[in-house]
Parts: C-alpha cells; sequence; structure tokens
C-alpha cells in the first residue's frame, strides 16, 4: 500500500501552466468602441485564441473570464509600482481584491508588474520595481499561490546596448543595478525573460537599410551571425536570440525568453514606413504560422517560441504616433481586419463577399442541373 502511495500519490492541486501552446493576444482597452468583456471572450473561442494579457485588472474583465477556461495574465500598472513597493501590505491588498476572489472561476495564470520599465523615461522607477516583484511574490507565497501565478515584467529592446549582431547583445551597463537584482529574482522562482519584440519598430527606425521582407518572414537573403555562423531568415528570430545572448553575457543561461507584445501596425502617420492593412496582414499571418510550428529559434532550436500577439483591436483612444492605434486583429464590431486565419464575431467583408460568390456558383451549377434533368425527361417523353 506504501508502494502504490509513492507511486502514484493522491490527487491534488497541480501547478497552473501558464501558456499553453505557442499562441497568445495582448487585449488592451484604450478605446472607446470596441465590444463588451462578455462579448470578447465569445471573439476569443471562436478565434480559438487559448492565451490572454491585460494591462490591469479590471473587474468587469475579470468577471467576464469565469467559466471560460481561458488563460489570463493580469497587470500592475507603472502607476502602483510605487506603490506595490512600499511595503507588503499593500500588494496582500491588491491580491485579496484582485485576484483571490476571482480563482479559480477565472484562470489567472500570470501577474505583470509594470510594463517596460527599465530603460524607460521615468528612472524614479527602476529600483522601486525590484522592491515590487519581490512584496508580490511574498503575497502570492502567503496565499500559498507562488506555484500557481507566474510573476513577470515585460522589456524593451531598451534595455539592449545593442542587438545586431544577435550574438553581441548585452544589456546596458546604467541598468544592471536594477537588471541583476530582478534576474536573479526571476532565476530563483522559474520566471521567465519577456520581452516586447517588434521588427515593424527596427524596420520604420531604418526603412533603407532594412530588408522588409526580412521582417516580414517573406522569403529574402537572411543574416548570418558572424560570431556563430548561425542564419536568421526573419528579425523575430533574431530579436529573441538578441535576448537569449544578453541573458548569456549576464549569467542566466537558463532563463527562458517569451515575447510579451509583438505587432505590426495597419496604419500610421506618414513617416512610419511600411505601416499597411497588407504588411500587418502578412506579418501576423506568418508569425502565427511559424508559433504554430512550435520550433524555437537557431540558436535555442530545442525551445519553442511563445508569444502574445499585440494587439486584439485597434484602440482609437492611444495616445502618440498613428500605428498605435492601429495594431489591431479585429475591428470593434467583432468582424476581422485581415485574414489570417481566424474566425471573428462576424464575417468580414471579403469572407461575405466569397460566401455569396459560392453560393452564386452553387445556385448556377443546381440550375444547370435541374435542366439536364427536365431537358432528359423531355426527350424521353417526346414522339
Amino acid at each position: 500500500m506504501l508502494l502504490l502511495f509513492l507511486v502514484f500519490p493522491p490527487p491534488g492541486p497541480l501547478a497552473v501552466e501558464a501558456f499553453v501552446g505557442g499562441y497568445g493576444i495582448n487585449y488592451g482597452r484604450i478605446a472607446n468602441n470596441i465590444p463588451s468583456p462578455d462579448k470578447v471572450v465569445e471573439l476569443l473561442r471562436r478565434a480559438k485564441i487559448r492565451n490572454v494579457k491585460i494591462y490591469d485588472a479590471d473587474h468587469s474583465v475579470l468577471d467576464a473570464f469565469k467559466g471560460s477556461g481561458i488563460n489570463l495574465v493580469i497587470a500592475i500598472p507603472n502607476e502602483l509600482v510605487k506603490d506595490m513597493a512600499a511595503n507588503t501590505s499593500r500588494s496582500m491588498d491588491w491580491l485579496n481584491q484582485n485576484v483571490q476572489p476571482y480563482l479559480p472561476q477565472t484562470r489567472i495564470v500570470g501577474i505583470t508588474v509594470g510594463n517596460e520599465v527599465l530603460g524607460g523615461q521615468d528612472q524614479s522607477l527602476y529600483q522601486p520595481l525590484v522592491d515590487a516583484v519581490k512584496n508580490v511574490y511574498d503575497g502570492l507565497k502567503r496565499l500559498h499561490l507562488e506555484s500557481k501565478i507566474e510573476l513577470f515584467t515585460p522589456h524593451s529592446e531598451a534595455v539592449f546596448a545593442t542587438s545586431y549582431p544577435p550574438s553581441a547583445c548585452v544589456f546596458k551597463e546604467e541598468l544592471m543595478a536594477y537588471m541583476k537584482p530582478l534576474l536573479d529574482f526571476f532565476a530563483m522562482i522559474g520566471s521567465p525573460f519577456y520581452v516586447n519584440a517588434y521588427p515593424f519598430l527596427a524596420y520604420i527606425s531604418d526603412p533603407e537599410h532594412i530588408d522588409i521582407n526580412y521582417a516580414l518572414f517573406k522569403p529574402n537573403k537572411g543574416i548570418v551571425d558572424p560570431n556563430t555562423s548561425l542564419h536568421y531568415d526573419n528579425m523575430f528570430d533574431a530579436q529573441i536570440d538578441a535576448a537569449y545572448a544578453a541573458l548569456h553575457a549576464a549569467g542566466y543561461d537558463d532563463m527562458e525568453v517569451r515575447v510579451a507584445e509583438t505587432g505590426w501596425a495597419s496604419s500610421g502617420d506618414q513617416n512610419e514606413a511600411g505601416a499597411s492593412s497588407e504588411n500587418a496582414r502578412t506579418y501576423n499571418f506568418n508569425l502565427r504560422k511559424r508559433l504554430f510550428l512550435r520550433t524555437g529559434t537557431p540558436l535555442k532550436p530545442k525551445r519553442p517560441v511563445k508569444a502574445y500577439i499585440f494587439a486584439l483591436f485597434n484602440e482609437n483612444q492611444k495616445p502618440g504616433a498613428g500605428s498605435e492605434r492601429h495594431y489591431g486583429l479585429f475591428l470593434p464590431d467583432g468582424r476581422i481586419s485581415y485574414d489570417i486565419g481566424v474566425s471573428g464575431l462576424l464575417p468580414s467583408s471579403a469572407s461575405s463577399s466569397m460566401l455569396f460568390i459560392k453560393k452564386v456558383r452553387a445556385g448556377g451549377w443546381i440550375l444547370h442541373y435541374w435542366a439536364t434533368v427536365l431537358l432528359c425527361i423531355f426527350i424521353l417523353l417526346g414522339p
């Protein structure tokens, strides 16, 4: 009996898988024309998207996701980082308000603390970010949720001193006073390194020297890293391996790199080269295909890439460059913005046109069939 107990332990709570498969999406809501959260859940189900990341902990969203089975990552925004860093009681209050009441019906599998803090303009957040992460983790431990909810903070490319070639990438020296304790802590608790990787932003910064086909996963000659002799046929993989190189240089070889945001704008300002619906469709279609292959990068071929796409909707109230308001895969009414192989709440205009053509063709075939039948009957019954 003891042997059976050792081999087959009694059932109990298991650690939640924070990311199922390789494909997720960011659900931003800086807009006044997007569907209600319950409609969004319906949309996600139809599109078969199982991993979702939001930028706050809005209770209407948490309520809507109850019973959906969708993996949800919620966020402590930058404006709360200092508050969370001040003391553990504040982080406990936040967890008791925004996490504990919703489990397990709402499948909260991750919490982001801040977004693109290190390397950002507000340097007063650098040290509080490290303290906030530790305080929130302490709160998760008190609630016995540390093995069920992943904790991380997404970084922009601004944390790197250089990223080309990928093998030469290192973290900026002036950030290491904050990056190192953060990485030490994430290594201890088993959290991945999350980076916001945008080939689109790299391309618009230097369109004369970057092949847009390389940025869009289209056929191109690619690049060869002179230090590793690894060949890259797309910028997305190169950006991920650059992050791996920076982690290696800093002494964190075992840490996994995941992508917190990536996407391509369907429109933008005049100086934002390449922002078009066709390029957005091409990038997101090829990226989705690449992620569904569950393959790694040239540097880490056995570690499948996982990424959250940016974004679910165009956010018409988002400040900044024109492109910031045009990353959405779906229109406000739930139709797809462009066809990348997912379903929306309503057929797109393109899909509707194709359906109409198919119906007309089908109707024509039926009419031809019955005309032939009637002609045969006339011949058989004729004089």
